[in-house]
C-alpha cells in the first residue's frame, strides 16, 4: 500500500540506521513529542536499533493522557446527571477519574454513547431535541479543527441542546514549558506531523533558537522516524539548532489556512492544566464568547470541581520525559490496562501502554529513577 509498505521496508530502515551509526560521536537526548510516535517507536523497537549514545524521551504527546483529572471528572458530572446523552471518543471511557470512569457512570444508568466523530454527536443532537447532548472535545491541534467546526455548525443550525466540554491543548507552549525545567535533559524534538499539517511550523522556529535545539517534523511510520532522528542527530554533531520538515508529503510551511482560520474564530488561547504536569501559561483553547452558549462547562456549571492525582500514579514524571514507564513501582502490578492509576496505561498513544503491550516481558522493573521536578 502506497506511503505505508515503503515506509516500513527493512532494508531503507538499515541504511538509516547504519548512517545514524556512523553520525554519532556523543550521547544525545530526543524527545518525540506525538504518544503515536511512541508507539511506533516501541511497536517496532526502534529505540533498541539505535546506537547507545541516542536516547528517545517520550514525551507529552498523548492527548487522552495529559486531559487533567478535574476535567475527567467534570465528565463524570455532566455524565451522571438526567437527560444528558455524553458522547465520546471510546478512548475516553477507561480513563480513571476520581474513583470512577465513564464506563461506570454507563454502568450506573447514564447515558454515555462513544461516537467516530463530534458529527455524529451533533446528528444525536438534531435527532433527540427534547436532551442535553454533550461532546468531550479533547486533543491537540489535531483534533481541534474538526471539534471547531461542529460547533460552527450547531451554532448555524440552531441546535441549542448541543454543548461541547472542552479540553484543548497546544504542543509549541508544552515544548518551552519542558525546555524551561530544570530537570530537562531533552537536546532535540521530533515534533508531531500531523500536528503541523494544520498549524504550520511557524511558531517552532524562536524556541528552536531561545533552547538552542533541533526541531525536527517528523511522521510516524518506522521510516520516518528514523529520518527523523537521523536528521536531528546530524544537528546536533554540527552544533546546529533550526527547524527542520522531514514530512514534507504531507506538512507545509503554513499548514492548513482553513482549519487554522476555523480555530480562531471558534477558540481563543487560554492557560491550561496538563494531568500530572500542571498549569502552562497559552497552553489550551476554549471556546471563544461568541460560542460561549455551547460552553458545557459553563451550560452546566461545573468550573468548581477541584481534584488531587492518586499519589502512587507516576504518569506525570512519564509525559515529562523523566521517567520511563517499567521503572515506575506500578507498572504492570497495580497499574494495568484493566486497572490503569493513570491516563497513559489505558490510553491507545499513553506511553505506559505501549511498554506493557510491547515490552513488559522484556524489561525488569528497577527502582532507580530520575528525581523529577516540575515543568512550570
Amino acid at each position: 500500500m502506497k506511503y505505508i509498505d515503503e515506509f516500513q521496508d527493512p532494508e531503507l530502515a538499515r541504511r538509516l540506521l547504519d548512517d545514524i551509526h556512523a553520525t554519532v560521536t556523543r550521547p544525545w537526548a530526543l524527545m518525540e513529542v506525538c504518544g503515536g510516535q511512541t508507539h511506533s517507536i516501541i511497536r517496532h523497537g526502534l529505540d533498541q536499533l539505535l546506537p547507545e549514545q541516542v536516547e528517545l524521551i517520550h514525551g507529552p504527546g498523548c492527548p487522552v493522557c495529559v486531559t487533567p483529572l478535574e476535567v475527567i471528572d467534570k465528565a463524570l458530572e455532566i455524565a451522571s446527571r438526567p437527560g444528558v446523552i455524553f458522547c465520546s471518543f471510546g478512548d475516553m471511557l477507561r480513563v480513571p477519574g476520581t474513583g470512577r470512569d465513564l464506563f461506570q457512570v454507563r454502568g450506573e444508568g447514564g447515558d454515555v454513547r462513544v461516537v467516530y466523530s463530534p458529527l455524529d454527536a451533533l446528528l444525536i443532537a438534531q435527532r433527540n431535541p427534547d436532551r442535553e447532548v454533550v461532546f468531550f472535545g479533547i486533543g491537540f491541534e489535531t483534533t481541534a479543527p474538526p471539534n471547531a467546526m461542529t460547533v460552527h455548525q450547531a451554532r448555524r443550525l440552531g441546535i441549542g441542546n448541543f454543548s461541547m466540554l472542552v479540553s484543548h491543548v497546544r504542543v509549541p507552549p508544552a515544548i518551552e514549558a519542558i525546555m524551561s525545567s530544570p530537570s530537562c535533559r531533552v537536546q532535540g524534538f521530533l515534533a508531531a506531523g500531523h500536528v503541523c499539517s494544520v498549524m504550520g511550523v511557524e511558531e517552532y522556529p524562536e524556541l528552536a533558537e531561545r533552547f538552542r535545539v533541533p526541531i525536527v517534523v517528523t511522521g510516524f511510520e518506522p521510516l520516518d522516524i528514523l529520518e527523523g532522528v537521523r536528521r536531528a542527530v546530524r544537528q546536533l554533531e554540527r552544533g546546529e539548532h533550526t527547524v527542520d520538515n522531514a514530512y514534507a508529503r504531507a506538512v507545509r510551511p503554513e499548514g492548513n489556512p482553513a482549519a487554522r482560520a476555523m480555530l480562531e474564530d471558534v477558540f481563543e488561547v487560554t492557560d491550561r492544566a496538563w494531568r500530572g504536569i500542571g498549569v502552562i501559561p497559552d497552553s489550551g483553547w476554549r471556546l471563544s464568547p461568541k460560542y460561549r452558549d455551547h460552553d458545557a462547562e459553563h451550560r452546566f456549571a461545573v468550573d468548581g470541581i477541584r481534584t488531587a492525582e492518586p499519589a502512587e500514579c507516576r504518569s506525570g514524571e512519564v509525559l515529562q520525559g523523566l521517567l520511563k514507564p517499567h521503572e515506575c513501582e506500578a507498572f504492570g502490578t497495580l497499574c494495568t490496562p484493566r486497572t490503569p492509576l493513570g491516563a497513559t496505561m489505558v490510553s491507545s498513544e499513553g506511553a505506559c501502554a505501549a511498554y506493557y503491550l510491547y515490552r513488559r516481558l522484556d524489561l525488569p522493573a528497577t527502582t532507580t529513577v530520575r528525581e523529577a521536578s516540575p515543568v512550570v
